[in-house]
């Protein structure tokens, strides 16, 4: 409130906030007044360069340092990541060998993010830091990347349609929830995101060869989906001459028999057997529709639940921007016709047309100009107080989404209070039981730590033979285990619960993960726990 009162006549009313806002951004990072005083000053001249790479790089980290842990969907990069930092040549060791999981996964994304931190990473491990401050660093430097190539986009966005496009991109980018949460976790869509958004950025800049370039690498290493991009963007291009049949086939399949090779070479080695693992994920999913069995969406699903949550204001925005300017267009047809296309397989998951995200944002914020532009007319003026509530609402959305998506990793905050309760130094090695559920919902490698913890995540052990095993501790979602005493619970999100009143909107939730401790065990009978309900 006290900004309020300093500067009453730049802040009366909502109008004059986004007014004031924008006028920041483009203060801050663009404009020729700010480009005299940046020569004399250092500070001034960063932000006009880095300004929104700031914003929205702290954003991002906010979101690593509140929610640090991973889900299943990160599970095989996540681990890949740990093993080769700590594990290196020894490949016996690592993880994806002992839980392959349902599908091959490629090693390179993993081992490129590995080499960028592992001079950092090797300091913490002199320093003798916890390896949870490594799962920081890899996903900072992810989060990184992916921020980086969006730098790419957006300045392209800039040099095309303007400043003001430029600024009102960064902001609905900050106002969205699922676009940074994810840019830092360790998913296949995620690294190929950051190739999609080169790609979007070369389009804009008329290099479309090299958009096509990206795309194809984007397919054969990482996601095999992002083929249903391609073929689309590739088709308008021949279709409006602005490639030839031959120039195509002569830069994508080069660059596809390179990826392939690099590709079947790596991985082979990893996985130690012949493979190209995007062909067996395109066989799996495609082919046998085998994902299905993971749960299905309606056709329609895409359109009517994942767009409206990860874009928010975004989305009617975009479909105004569509009818306003007819350059994004050409750029969003291709893009539809993406999610058009993998609308035809039943299991759908948000995170599989996340690289869609930008172009809409980009049409949103052309829309978003053309009515601060024209908000002193009548109509527009109205229209203009209608985006105010749009991006409000954003707002709203993305703080009660990121406090539900604080709670959705239950076994993580779990072992890290076991961790801080139950070491003993001078303890003999403390066996730790982690079931499916647990390492599916918080729990990585990274996660564990050094003597006297050891863990397993053996399956297939029914709940009366953990009594004849020597596990000191249990982490599972079972309330009630034999010849085990419950010593706390965490709680996890349930659903949220819509009211009269304020707040209007609460977050249920309930007890997920129970961790249990051996009643044989000394330091389970002499400490003092929390408890469970």
């Amino acid at each position: 409130m006290g900004l309020v009162n300093k500067s009453p006549t730049l802040l009366k009313g909502p109008t004059n906030v986004l007014v004031y806002s924008v006028g920041i951004l483009n203060s801050l990072c663009n404009t020729p007044k700010m480009k005299t005083m940046a020569s004399n000053d250092k500070s001034a001249n960063f932000l006009k360069h880095y300004g929104y790479d700031l914003l929205l790089g702290s954003i991002a980290a906010f979101y690593i340092l509140m929610v640090p842990y991973t889900k299943v969907e990160e599970s095989f990069n996540v681990q890949a990541m740990h093993d080769i930092l700590y594990h290196r040549f020894h490949l016996d060791n690592y993880d994806h060998l002992e839980f392959p999981g349902v599908v091959p996964r490629t090693f390179i994304g993993a081992l490129f993010v590995s080499l960028v931190v592992t001079p950092i990473v090797s300091i913490a491990t002199l320093l003798h830091l916890p390896k949870f401050y490594a799962l920081l660093i890899v996903r900072m430097a992810l989060g990184g990347i992916i921020l980086s190539t969006l730098r790419f986009f957006r300045r392209q966005i800039r040099n095309k349609f303007g400043h003001q496009v430029e600024a009102f991109f960064v902001i609905l980018t900050s106002i969205q929830f699922h676009f940074l949460f994810y840019c830092s976790r360790p998913l296949p869509n995620i690294l190929a995101l950051g190739i999609v958004n080169l790609a979007f950025g070369y389009l804009l800049q008329g290099s479309f060869y090299a958009a096509l370039n990206s795309l194809v690498f984007a397919t054969t290493v990482f996601r095999c989906d992002m083929l249903l991009l391609l073929c689309p963007l590739g088709l308008q291009l021949l279709l409006t001459r602005k490639i030839s049949v031959w120039g195509a086939l002569k830069h994508c399949t080069g660059m596809a028999f390179f990826c392939v090779g690099i590709t079947s070479l790596v991985d082979s080695i990893m996985w130690k057997r012949f493979l190209w693992p995007e062909f067996e994920v395109f066989w799996f999913n495609s082919v046998l529709n085998k994902s299905s069995e993971w749960g299905t969406h309606a056709f329609h699903w895409y359109f009517t639940s994942a767009l409206p949550r990860s874009l928010l204001a975004a989305y009617p925005l975009s479909l105004f921007g569509f009818l306003v300017d007819r350059r994004i267009r050409s750029f969003g047809f291709p893009v539809l016709a993406f999610i058009l296309l993998y609308s035809k397989l039943p299991h759908k998951e948000l995170r599989f047309i996340i690289s869609s995200v930008p172009i809409f944002n980009l049409s949103a914020s052309i829309a978003c100009n053309r009515i601060y532009n024209n908000r002193k007319k009548m109509i527009w003026n109205l229209i203009f107080f209608i985006m105010l509530g749009l991006l409000l609402t954003s707002l709203v959305g993305t703080i009660t989404t990121f406090t539900a998506s604080y709670w959705n990793y239950p076994s993580g905050h779990a072992l890290k209070k076991l961790h801080g309760i139950g070491f003993h130094s001078d303890a003999d090695e403390q066996w730790v039981h982690i079931d499916t559920f647990s390492a599916m919902n918080g729990i990585s490698r990274f996660c564990e730590s050094d003597l006297p913890w050891r863990y397993s995540k053996e399956e297939q052990i029914s709940l009366q033979e953990f009594q004849q095993r020597n596990f000191t501790f249990l982490i599972n979602e079972h309330p009630v285990i034999n010849g085990f005493k419950c010593l706390f619970t965490e709680n996890g999100f349930s659903r949220m619960h819509i009211k009269f009143g304020f707040p209007p909107i609460l977050l249920v939730k309930e007890p997920k993960v129970y961790v249990h401790g051996n009643l044989e065990n000394k330091v389970v009978v002499n400490e003092i726990w929390p408890g469970c309900p």
